[in-house]
């Protein structure tokens, strides 16, 4: 049996969503369970409205005709089941546009529409097709969190969980559709599992149900050599390692978020991406191991923006005992992660992703630093991440080195990975697309694309 995950910008109407139950048809003989995220712009027309309820005002007859006119063009009759959530939202909204606040809880609850109404719409228009399927809220389905709203972690309890909620139903030959990305706290307070959570979901019941593989059904023909909206010539990628997935997700590529994919790596568990606009394209298979074969010098490269370098240097005594634990238990403290680190006895240079929530954390972060080191902060910055065979890395940096020299591109910092597959080479933000171009022309030549 499979898990078959599909995205919003697979199910944005409803000639998308008849097209992803043909490809679930054709799945049927390999027992999928399905995972929906919700209806293509649903996501962000429920933020939209919340952030109208804030200012004291909002409309919901956008969000309501969209989900409506699906179910009308899909032709099912939904209302019993879609007009209480539609009435639900409105009073939750009505009490943010009240209160004027919004809390982590609140959004966690306003998102969820999102997924529930989408499984509510697609159920129907499956047993319609003749395919035997019954929706799980995620909750519904054994998934049970812990009570970080808006970024909930998982509890272990929900493998059992989804076992005794889920194989029951397999074993009547039904197909369940079971809602992504969110779920239930302990105390009945409904989460969300953050970026990447319908992935999650997916993988979670693939690895408590021990399914053969994990489909993440989307709009690309799997991983590529880079992102193609910045270089037209980035090629397909077949096969990938899960340390390789993650670091390319981590550092850029919009493909799996690395904590999406933990319980299929934990379980070993091979995860297949798949292109829903093109179903017949073989994807990108994500296994714990390749074999020699599918090893290549050169597998990716990526580029993070948005980022800003840290250096601290230390003040006193050259080894001052302790120096690096009380850098990384400031950064610990002012909840502000840090991408790529370079170190030496007394000091430290790292990077750190450049937003508003990062932002706020590396002003106290540096307010403490400068107390017994001298620190420099330069924003503008970007990561661009080889992802490689580490084996390989002195002719791989040789070749790096040299072609960024040779066009005037400075490198400000340099790391390479503990997972033995990134090399990370920090440049400035306006180098940062070019250096991309340069190193995807170099180690993926254009004359060598057939």
């Amino acid at each position: 049996m499979i898990v078959a995950k599909f995205g919003g910008s697979s199910l944005q109407d409803a000639e998308r969503i008849k097209h992803v139950c043909g490809i679930i048809k054709d799945l049927l003989v390999e027992k999928p369970v399905i995972v929906f995220s919700a209806l293509g712009k649903s996501t962000d027309m429920l933020l939209d409205l919340a952030s109208s309820a804030l200012k004291g005002e909002f409309d919901l007859s956008e969000f309501i005709s969209y989900h409506r006119e699906v179910a009308r063009q899909l032709g099912v009759d939904v209302e019993d089941e879609i007009t209480p959530l539609f009435e639900d939202l409105e009073k939750l909204l009505g009490g943010v546009s009240l209160l004027r606040e919004f809390s982590p809880r609140t959004k966690d609850y306003v998102q969820s529409f999102g997924e529930r109404l989408s499984v509510r719409i697609i159920t129907p228009y499956l047993v319609q097709q003749g395919i035997d399927a019954r929706r799980f809220d995620g909750w519904e389905a054994g998934i049970v969190t812990n009570s970080l709203f808006n970024e909930a972690e998982v509890l272990d309890e929900s493998y059992a969980g989804i076992r005794d909620a889920l194989e029951p139903v397999l074993g009547n030959k039904v197909t369940p559709v079971v809602t992504g990305f969110i779920s239930k706290d302990r105390e009945g307070h409904i989460t969300t599992l953050g970026r990447g959570g319908s992935d999650l979901t997916a993988s979670l019941i693939g690895a408590a149900l021990h399914v053969k593989e994990i489909q993440v059904w989307k709009d690309v023909d799997g991983i590529l050599t880079t992102d193609p909206r910045l270089v037209s010539s980035a090629r397909h990628v077949p096969i990938v390692s899960f340390e390789e997935a993650s670091e390319l997700a981590y550092f850029g590529a919009k493909v799996l978020h690395p904590l999406s994919i933990r319980p299929a790596m934990k379980t070993n568990i091979p995860v297949r991406i798949k292109n829903s606009y093109n179903r017949d394209h073989a994807g990108s298979l994500i296994l714990a191991e390749i074999s020699d074969q599918d090893k290549k010098k050169v597998k990716a490269i990526t580029v993070k923006e948005n980022v800003t370098l840290v250096d601290i240097v230390s003040m006193r005594m050259l080894g001052q005992y302790g120096f690096l634990a009380k850098v990384f238990e400031i950064f610990e403290r002012h909840q502000t992660s840090v991408d790529m680190v370079a170190t030496s006895e007394v000091s430290v240079s790292l990077t750190v992703d450049h937003n508003r929530r990062s932002e706020e954390g590396i002003a106290m972060v540096i307010d403490e630093l400068v107390k017994f080191s001298r620190v420099s902060v330069e924003a503008n910055k970007a990561i661009v991440s080889v992802i490689c065979d580490i084996n390989d890395s002195t002719e791989i940096l040789a070749g790096a080195f040299s072609t960024l020299s040779k066009n005037g591109i400075p490198v400000e910092m340099i790391s390479q990975g503990a997972s033995k597959v990134n090399i990370g080479i920090v440049v400035s933000a306006e180098n940062a697309h070019r250096a991309l171009t340069l190193l995807h022309e170099l180690f993926f030549p254009v004359e060598l694309a057939a």
